[in-house]
């Protein structure tokens, strides 16, 4: 499934198991899983439950783990602080605000966006509400802590600084959208102290000034291109990656590609099509494309090492990194585990017959998992009896 927004107006289109508009076959149905013998396996730590789930709307609600401490969000306005080692709830805030965005976690606070057009602040040791601001309108991003500033991306493009302790309007960086876009954005990506990277519907990356919104440099990583306005979304909803002073980001129907941190530079590109996320290793560059399919690119040439279609239109979730595994969630609610290596299917577990829509979180040899049903999960990788 596709997400799509028209002229502010949210209407998700079915296209045949997230096959796209155009000349292709949109009727293929998801692929089949495959049976595998098991190498590794995800033993479950511990279970909660976190209430309303997504509520199928492609809400970003995609747990924070700081300081030994989880943070999780509903979409009914509850949000959540649970023990990293035994999920021991410390605190449930009642916002009575419909979540759409979050959480974002620094400097003390928890924040969360909502569909109103919100920006909601709580303390994050006691979840006692700090203040409450409102920006252009529905929050799709996670709000962002930077040096003082908490950096909100709102769906019409516009982006908000707002000071960390009251709330109060700092800056307004504005954007027109197009037409039509995806439903969602990519969350913006704190650079320091003094410069941010946000991703837009244009399908350009900008960088701005943390601390006065001013612009630093522009850079397009695809173009619009066809006829109708449909084959012209161009989003970047994928969230970019920092390696080694090198940017990372990918977008719907353009590319993935490597850019001068700097400067916006590109090193190198990769015609694809992204809207579910990419991460980063020393080595290579993982990617779930617009089709499902996984693929691992060179890190520094942007070339194929390996390319993975079991999940084929299957709506995987961006990917994770645990161990030597690459994980990814599906509509069903299945976590995948591949070989770094070669991409093989090493592991599977079902997660949330619901499905899994936000990307899993990695936490050394353990894995967090929100399903779309509201069930959050910690699982500990067993690895002793691969060889």
């Amino acid at each position: 499934m596709i997400r799509v927004l028209l002229t502010a107006v949210l209407i998700p289109v079915m296209l045949g198991g997230c096959a796209w508009f155009g000349d292709k076959d949109n009727a293929e149905p998801p692929a089949k899983l495959k049976s595998f013998e098991p190498q590794v396996e995800l033993r479950s730590v511990w279970r909660r439950d976190t209430g309303a789930g997504t509520d199928e709307l492609f809400l970003n609600l995609r747990p924070a783990v700081v300081d030994q401490q989880v943070f999780a969000a509903d979409r009914n306005g509850s949000v959540y602080a649970y023990g990293l080692e035994k999920g021991k709830q410390l605190w449930r805030s009642k916002t009575h605000a419909a979540i759409s965005a979050g959480p974002g976690v620094g400097e003390g606070l928890v924040l969360v966006g909502t569909s109103s057009a919100e920006v909601i602040a709580l303390d994050a040791e006691s979840g006692e509400e700090r203040w409450r601001a409102t920006v252009s309108s529905e929050v799709l991003s996670i709000p962002q802590i930077a040096d003082g500033v908490v950096l909100v991306q709102a769906g019409d493009g516009g982006v908000t600084g707002l000071d960390v302790q009251s709330g109060e309007l700092l800056w307004i960086h504005d954007r027109d959208v197009p037409v039509l876009s995806l439903r969602g954005a990519s969350s913006p990506l704190v650079v320091g102290a003094d410069a941010s990277l946000l991703g837009f519907s244009s399908g350009k990356i900008v960088a701005l000034e943390t601390g006065a919104g001013r612009q630093l440099w522009e850079t397009a990583i695809a173009l619009p291109r066809g006829r109708s306005e449909l084959q012209r979304i161009v989003d970047i909803d994928a969230d970019p990656v920092i390696r080694d002073g090198v940017l990372y980001a990918a977008s719907f129907q353009g590319q993935a590609s490597a850019l001068d941190l700097q400067s916006g530079r590109a090193l190198w590109t990769r015609e694809m099509s992204v809207y579910a996320g990419l991460a980063v290793d020393a080595q290579q560059v993982y990617i779930s494309d617009e089709a499902s399919e996984l693929w691992a690119l060179d890190r520094m040439t942007g070339a194929t090492l390996w390319k993975q279609s079991d999940l084929r239109r299957r709506s995987v979730t961006g990917p994770a990194l645990i161990g030597g595994f690459v994980a990814v969630g599906d509509y069903e609610g299945y976590v995948h585990l591949f070989s770094r290596f070669d991409g093989s299917l090493v592991g599977r577990e079902r997660v949330d017959r619901d499905g899994i829509q936000a990307a899993p979180v990695a936490l050394g040899d353990r894995l967090l998992v929100a399903g779309a049903g509201g069930k959050l999960t910690l699982y500990r990788l067993d690895i002793d009896d691969q060889e």
